[in-house]
């Protein structure tokens, strides 16, 4: 059962706003989001947080000067999915900017490696003969592989976003907002706003130094702003005023056709129009084009894609990806339908947690999933798959999606300390998390996980709760309007606008046997309207909750309402 909450906005505020010059329809939702005056709209460059309030970037910004004036060699140990993607393309980018000339990437691989910088990525980069290990959206946790590092002559920088544990690596250097002691003001940046933010700090202390004259003038590492607005909105961080600045920064970028070769094959690929670029294409369509080389394939051919300036070779390689991602679909339909059935069959959805397994899964698709289920559960859910071919006693690696109630990473780190002997490894944030637990132990983890969320969480909570915006006059039920709302900055903690109302169905049907296409009427106005993945049929009158969205069919545009939800008026 979902329940409709409007959200409130403060007239008087909302009346600020459309004074300042925000369109009045603009102003409410910002209001309704917690926006008090203009300032905090503000998105020049120049009102970037500065760097110098990261723990550790001066010393980061030294050590990386100190290694390019020597020419050694430097590595970038990255992430496989698009934030780690694009931190490590940031990264390498930069540092070329900047002057590095021996530099090299790696990424592990999800099945052979796991996540994070374990001792036998290190294994790996020393055979890269590495001076320098630099980490980009990894490393926090990482306490022997950083460890096996430095036992092997290796000088290692974390940059990272993840929450620490209990313990720190021993790096030489550590960036990351989260990390104790670390007083900036934007605890949200993305993996690859830490490793851009470094490559800010380098810059100035290359300044500092007299690198920089009229015959070698300094970098604008603006030029990488689109990179780091796609991996921001992908890796769904808290949309801060920080995080907004950088990731309209980046927008302006695309929308001008001022991207990466990688970017515009992505967008080409996608069927997206990069001078229409918004919030949505980033974590819709490129994104999920880039994770699924990390899914099911090598993450290096995404990078590779973010690194080339080769449109030919970049499209070449968004052609892969665009494969790869069909192919994901398809794997992740089947997971899908497997995990609701169990569902149905079992009511497990009842309890306060869902964790799921099936032996044949595949590993790479696991939080996929489990974010599906939980949208429609309501209900924090880890869904595992086989480590390798493993069998009995093998390993499962679980990804985890969690519900606004819960913090997913300190309800594992609850669990560790009451039950020593069942997690082996985790990491991640509130609301995604990893976890390694043995084969032999998914019964008692699916129990243990369930009594520590019906501990935590009440049963209120549970209860899928959906904010709205309200009803919308029927005036701006438009193009005009849905075209308005794509310019803005939309994502996690500053979400896109849903609208509620009351329509009569004048027609409904299904397309391509899962999805409702529907006609929808309120007094003097009709509308298209779509309800995707729902196959149930639906009254004459409801109440719904929906989107505006612009839908582009042979070159002609038109309205078209996204319903997110629905039920009898």
């Amino acid at each position: 059962m979902t329940r409709l909450l409007p959200r409130s906005a403060d007239a008087a505020i909302a009346r600020r706003l459309n004074e300042a010059g925000l369109h009045p329809l603009i102003a409410r939702l910002y209001a309704a989001r917690g926006i008090r005056s203009g300032a905090e709209l503000v998105t020049e460059l120049g009102a970037l947080l500065p760097p110098d309030g990261l723990k550790g970037i001066a010393d980061a910004a030294r050590l990386l000067a100190d290694g390019i004036e020597a020419g050694v060699r430097m590595v970038i140990v990255a992430d496989y999915d698009c934030d780690g993607a694009t931190a490590c393309a940031v990264g390498i980018r930069a540092l070329r900017m900047l002057g590095a000339t021996d530099l090299h990437y790696f990424v592990p691989d999800r099945v052979v490696h796991g996540y994070g910088l374990s001792p036998s990525v290190v294994a790996e980069v020393a055979r890269l003969e590495a001076d320098i290990l630099i980490t980009v959206d990894n490393g926090i946790a990482s306490v022997e592989g950083v460890a096996a590092a430095r036992a092997l002559g290796m000088t290692v920088v974390v940059t990272d976003h993840h929450l620490p544990g209990e313990t720190l690596p021993d790096a030489d250097v550590i960036v990351n907002p989260n990390q104790p002691g670390c007083t900036f003001a934007s605890k949200h940046l993305a993996g690859v706003g830490v490793m851009f933010y470094v490559a800010l700090a380098l810059r100035a202390e290359l300044r500092a130094r007299g690198v920089f004259d009229e015959a070698r003038p300094a970098p604008n590492l603006a030029s990488l702003l689109d990179l780091v607005a796609l991996g921001t909105v992908a890796d769904v961080v808290r949309l801060d005023p920080n995080n907004r600045l950088l990731v309209r920064q980046g927008l302006v970028r695309m929308r001008a056709e001022r991207m990466c070769a990688g970017l515009r094959a992505l967008f080409a690929v996608a069927g997206r129009q990069p001078g229409r670029a918004s919030t949505f294409d980033m974590g819709f369509a490129l994104g999920p084009r880039l994770n699924a080389a990390g899914r099911l394939s090598d993450m290096s051919l995404g990078i590779e894609c973010l690194l080339t300036d080769d449109y030919a070779r970049a499209f070449n390689i968004a052609q892969q990806l665009q494969a790869l991602n069909v192919e994901r679909r398809e794997i992740e339909a089947e997971m899908r339908d497997a995990a609701l059935a169990t569902l149905d069959a079992t009511r497990i959805d009842e309890g306060p947690a869902i964790a799921l397994f099936e032996p044949e899964w595949h590993q790479g698709v696991i939080g996929i999933v489990a974010g599906r289920i939980k949208e429609r559960a309501h209900r924090p859910t880890f869904a595992f798959a086989r480590a390798s071919d493993h069998e009995g006693d093998g390993e499962l690696k679980g990804s985890g999606r969690s519900i606004p109630a819960l913090h997913l990473r300190d309800a594992l780190d609850l669990i560790t300390k009451r039950h020593p002997d069942l997690i082996m490894r985790f990491g991640g944030h509130a609301m995604a998390a990893g976890v390694t637990i043995l084969e032999r132990d998914f019964p008692r983890f699916r129990t243990v996980f369930a009594d520590t969320v019906a501990e935590l969480v009440s049963p209120a909570e549970l209860q899928h709760t959906l904010e709205t915006d309200g009803a919308l006059e029927t005036g701006y039920m438009s193009l005009e309007t849905a075209r308005m709302l794509d310019e803005e900055i939309w994502g996690q903690g500053f979400a896109a606008p849903v609208f509620e109302d009351v329509f009569e169905v004048r027609r409904q049907r299904l397309m391509k046997d899962r999805h409702l296409k529907l006609e929808l009427a309120k007094p003097g106005a009709s509308f298209e309207a779509v309800r995707f993945n729902c196959t149930d049929p639906v009254p004459q009158r409801i109440r719904a909750a929906y989107r505006l969205s612009v839908n582009e069919y042979q070159g002609v545009a038109s309205l078209q309402l996204m319903l997110e939800h629905f039920e009898a008026a």
